[in-house]
Order: C-alpha cells, then sequence, then structure tokens
C-alpha cells in the first residue's frame, strides 16, 4: 500500500543553543535544510516516520553542516550547497539562478547568491502560490542579519535588498533564535515605530511560552527589521546621535554607510 502524502510542511527542530534545522516533509519523504547536528534530525525522523531524501546546505559553517557525514552514514542522498563555500560533501553545487527539484518531495526551490556572512553563501526560495518560503541560513533573521565574516557591507547589503524584495507573505526559516536580542537593538536605533512594539510584545510572549519567534515573513522584516531599514529618518538620527554616522549624514545618506554603521554598532551592542 502508498503510503498517503500530505502537503508540505516544515518541521523546527532545535539544535545546540539557538539552531534551527529545518525538515521540510510531505509526511512520507523529507528534506533537511543545514543540518549541523545530525541527531535531533534522525531523531524527528524517526519519530514522524519519514525517510530522507535530500540534505540542502546554505554555506560552510560547522553549525549548519556538522551533521552531514552522520546522515550521508544513514541515508545515500544528494547534498545541494552553495558552488563557492567551500563544502566538499556537496554533490549537487548551486549558484543564483539555479532551480532544485528536490528528490522525493513536491517542492521546487530557486537558488539565491546572498554573501556577506560568507562569501559564498545561498539562500532557497519556493515560490508556488500562496506558498513562499524563504531558507536563508545566517543572512536574515528575525529582526536582525548575520555578522559579515567574509563579505563586505556592500555585499551584505546587496543581499539582504534581494530578501526584501520577495513577496510579502514570503516565510523567513532563518537559523538561529535571536529574534529578542535583535529586538533590543531595533528598540534603541528605531524606538518610535509602532510595529516593531507589538513584535516584540508578540515574540516576547512567544519565547515566555518556548514557543519559536520564526519564521516570520517579509513584510515583518520590513517593517521592524532595522538592517532592511538603515536609511529610514530615525534610524539615521539614531546612528548620527551614538556617533556612528557623521553630523548631516541623514540629510544626504549613503545606504552602505549607513548599513555598515548599524551592523558594526550592533556588533558590540
Amino acid at each position: 500500500m502508498t503510503p498517503l502524502r500530505a502537503e508540505l510542511a516544515v518541521l523546527t527542530v532545535p539544535a545546540f543553543q539557538d539552531n534551527y534545522l529545518w525538515l521540510i516533509h510531505d509526511g512520507v519523504n523529507a528534506a533537511v535544510v543545514d543540518p549541523g547536528d545530525a541527531e535531533p534530525i534522525l531523531a524527528a525522523l524517526r519519530t514522524h516516520g519519514l525517510t530522507l531524501t535530500a540534505i540542502l546546505l546554505t554555506h560552510h559553517h560547522a553549525d549548519h553542516i556538522g551533521g552531514v557525514p552522520r546522515l550521508l552514514q544513514a541515508y545515500q542522498v544528494p547534498v545541494f550547497g552553495p558552488r563557492n563555500d567551500g563544502i566538499g560533501a556537496v554533490t549537487h553545487p548551486l549558484g543564483e539562478g539555479d532551480r532544485v527539484a528536490v528528490p522525493g518531495l513536491e517542492l521546487a526551490c530557486t537558488v539565491l547568491d546572498v554573501p556577506g556572512h560568507t562569501l559564498g553563501h545561498i539562500a532557497y526560495v519556493r515560490e508556488t502560490p500562496g506558498e513562499h518560503w524563504l531558507f536563508c541560513g545566517d543572512t536574515l533573521f528575525g529582526a536582525g542579519c548575520g555578522r559579515l565574516f567574509e563579505g563586505t557591507p556592500a555585499q551584505m547589503k546587496s543581499s539582504l535588498d534581494k530578501l526584501a524584495a520577495l513577496p510579502d507573505d514570503t516565510l523567513v526559516y532563518c537559523a538561529h533564535e535571536y529574534t529578542l536580542s535583535n529586538l533590543r537593538f531595533a528598540q534603541a536605533v528605531e524606538p518610535a515605530n509602532k510595529a516593531l512594539q507589538m513584535r516584540v510584545e508578540n515574540d516576547s510572549k512567544l519565547r515566555g511560552t518556548h514557543l519559536p519567534t520564526v519564521p516570520s515573513n517579509i513584510a515583518i522584516e520590513k517593517a521592524t527589521n532595522p538592517f532592511l531599514r538603515a536609511t529610514e529618518p530615525a534610524i539615521l538620527a539614531s546612528l548620527v546621535a551614538a556617533g556612528r554616522l557623521p553630523a548631516g549624514a541623514d540629510a544626504a545618506p549613503d545606504a552602505v554607510s549607513a548599513f555598515a554603521a548599524l551592523r558594526e554598532w550592533k556588533n558590540v551592542f
């Protein structure tokens, strides 16, 4: 008897201190995004009666790829990942504009190059009617963005602009539970933002009951994430007042300089 397949869903699999590993499944087969640890994924597969059919990677950091060898011992599956990020396990290297038909699932994704956190970082976008999903690794976070370990501010700003251009209802499946920390910074730089105040209240309630704050969506991020709002007058004024931009910079803002100043401020916040 053929197992009954359900609509695609995404399981949230916590790992380490604050990572989220994403398991996309149809009730029968599953693909995992950024499995930094194999054991929680193997446990989730057993619990839900799923068979792993693919691994999707966004970048080379250990907390995103560390579980790949163990998973490949249990399941001989293709490994999709960035073409230029130095991951030896990748069997299907990908870059901007590539399309992925995920084996075993009715799932097609488009690949975006999103350098900044690492130079070869990619993201996966599912765009089907009513189902817009983004798996963005450590590029875009809830109310924040990744640190610039390898790329430049201009690269990261361009990558975030690319993600912000996705449909507003695109669900943002980022890889860490950093939202409350990021919201504290967002409040410091844009305290009068009403949407931000509402998000703080909502996400604080979620974390108070140990629920994830992600996925968010692109509309929420555009309304509350300072790194997508770096040239908003209130944020520019905060940057000038904090000495992060020269006096008068808010009158003729340079978007990359504003973003860079914001990211440097968050690094020490």
